[in-house]
């Protein structure tokens, strides 16, 4: 289809038949019908109202020289197409049968025109490389090379490809679910597979595309390479891929892939080393990532992909891990700006220095500029679109902020994180039982995920919900690692509802701990908000406004700090911050 064409979708009962996409939906899920059916659903629809002779079935659909059992064929997709559509013959409620004639549609149909370029989107997931050597070393070539053919399909052809994220897509690491039952679950068209075995000294690699629909392998390559390599074959894979599924590229997006890794395969391998590390997600693998990123660096110091992977790290500390801001932010910084030096095209890169400026900088203008050029430049990053949404709304711009983060959901569907941001996003903006259905989500995805019982925590505490909220928070320190924010949460909310002597321990606890390594003060001031201790409230506001601490962001639209807002003090610190006009708002 040409971009401004026009295309025709049939609607009827719950079902929605697209002939461009060869798709028959439910509720906007795929229902699975193979071709034959297919095609004789769609000649039916079309015809709707009409009788449909066999002979004219047998015409279109098999021809007459057709050399098979033409009647069985007929019966056989007719009773698929009313398994399908959950339609029975003695009652029907879609297709009629005329007995020894033929078959009409007797549903309904709306037809749909459309002709926005959008609408010919091409859907496409890249599963796990899968590591076929006995050799575990490999595990990091094989997912380096997921992530990089997914990295290298997303920018592509914006607005055209629709490249589901990393984490939804590692979820099917050594997975036994068919090609079918995951492109259902993805909501793809297209699949791509592949897998990494040493031979000898050289590694084999072997990719494949596949059709969703009909489970047909539309394309496969293997190529025997050695290390120095990898970055060949993942460039010469991802066009290989994008002209099977018949994108018109332009020259410069082609050009731009080949420019997101360094040349040296030193380099390469210990980018790839550090990027497995960073995806555990912890402050143990962090650390390692770090590690491996910096000696990356030193090797090419214009690998802007191991800038970037370094400035994550740097700058995720404060949050994840209760670092010093004061000292991850020069770090962060000057990892960034490495990074847009040597690619200011590289989306991973303005994404990070969007994350510098909004923690640490507090240069919102600066910051909401460099998350919308990191979307700009690959409308696939996830990661980009759920920064964007969460400063959005930390501006007060909920309903900017709710359609930016649907879209990363959609882009990530089974990353925990991302519905656990979404679920931050809906109780800024005061929607406190969608919080609660984002959080639920992302538990649900992932049940040790830390973030996810911190958000239902602090939803169930506006709902009024307390017990449920004291155990999320509980199992939320447990699962972080006692990190901060669930545990002065839970202080906060066991003061606010009259336990004072145990919202009192969990203060003393954590004023203790600051004596002898970093604690967000904002932790300390949440707690005694909780106490209704406002002197005390202030004196760590303060002292979290001379250390940088980048929880003070969430200040404007928390509904915690409702209490607040008409205290002169607390105004003018967010204005110090650089809130303005948002640090004073009710958004009720």
């Amino acid at each position: 289809m040409t971009q401004g064409s026009t295309r025709q979708t049939f609607r009827f009962g719950h079902f929605e038949l697209d002939v461009s996409t060869y798709e028959l939906r439910r509720h906007g899920r795929r229902v699975r019908l193979e071709r034959k059916p297919m095609d004789l659903l769609i000649l039916l629809v079309a015809r709707r109202g009409e009788l449909v002779s066999r002979t004219e079935i047998v015409e279109r659909l098999w021809r007459r020289n057709a050399f098979l059992d033409v009647d069985t064929g007929i019966n056989t997709a007719i009773r698929k197409i009313r398994r399908a559509l959950n339609d029975s013959a003695g009652d029907p409620s879609f297709i009629e049968t005329a007995t020894g004639r033929g078959y009409r549609f007797m549903a309904n149909v709306e037809v749909v025109h459309r002709t926005d370029a959008d609408t010919s989107i091409v859907r496409l997931a890249v599963l796990p490389f899968a590591n076929l050597s006995s050799d575990p070393d490999l595990e990091h070539v094989a997912d380096g090379l997921t992530d990089d053919m997914i990295a290298a399909l997303s920018p592509l052809f914006p607005g055209r490809l629709r490249v589901i994220g990393r984490t939804s897509a590692m979820a099917y690491k050594r997975t036994r679910k068919s090609l079918a039952a995951i492109g259902r679950e993805l909501n793809v068209q297209f699949l791509v597979d592949g897998s990494v075995r040493s031979e000898g000294r050289l590694l084999r690699i072997r990719c494949a595309l596949n059709h969703v629909f009909d489970q047909v392998q539309l394309w496969s390559q293997s190529h025997d390479r050695d290390l120095s390599s990898l970055l060949d074959v993942q460039h010469d894979l991802s066009f290989a891929i994008a002209d099977q599924i018949r994108l018109q590229l332009p020259t410069e997006r082609m050009g731009s892939v080949g420019r997101r890794h360094t040349r040296d395969a030193a380099a390469y391998d210990l980018y790839l080393r550090g990027r497995r590390f960073w995806n555990q997600l912890t402050p143990a693998s962090t650390r390692m990532a770090i590690e491996y990123y910096t000696r990356a660096t030193d090797i090419d110091p214009g690998y802007a992909l191991a800038w970037a992977g370094l400035a994550e790290a740097f700058a995720a500390g404060p949050i994840n891990g209760d670092a010093d801001p004061c000292v991850m932010w020069p770090r962060a910084r000057t990892a960034a700006e490495h990074a847009v030096q040597a690619n200011p095209r590289l989306s991973e890169a303005q994404h990070v220095s969007g994350q510098v400026l909004w923690f640490f900088a507090w240069d919102f203008p600066a910051a909401d500029a460099a998350f919308r050029k990191a979307v700009d430049l690959d409308p696939n990053n996830a990661w980009a679109h759920s920064m964007l949404g969460h400063a959005l709304s930390q501006l007060g711009r909920h309903e900017e902020a709710r359609t930016v983060m649907d879209r990363a959901c959609a882009l990530e569907p089974l990353s925990p994180l991302h519905h656990a941001m979404a679920s931050q996003v809906a109780f800024q903006a005061r929607d406190i039982m969608t919080a609660a259905e984002r959080a639920r989500r992302a538990i649900a995805i992932d049940p040790e995920f830390w973030v996810g019982h911190m958000m239902r925590g602090q939803a169930c505490e506006q709902l009024g919900e307390t017990d449920f909220a004291l155990d999320a928070l509980g199992t939320a320190a447990r699962f972080s690692g006692a990190n901060s924010k669930p545990v002065a949460l839970r202080g906060y909310l066991l003061a606010k509802i009259g336990q004072v002597t145990a919202g009192r321990e969990v203060l003393e606890m954590l004023e203790d701990a600051s004596l002898n390594r970093y604690v967000p003060p904002y932790a300390i001031a949440l707690i005694s908000l909780g106490l209704r201790d406002d002197e005390k409230v202030f004196e760590w506001l303060e002292r979290a406004y001379a250390a940088r601490d980048v929880h003070l962001v969430f200040l404007p639209v928390d509904p915690k700090w409702d209490r607040l807002r008409a205290e002169p003090r607390f105004g003018g610190l967010l204005e110090r911050c650089g809130f303005g006009s948002v640090a004073c708002r009710h958004l009720r």
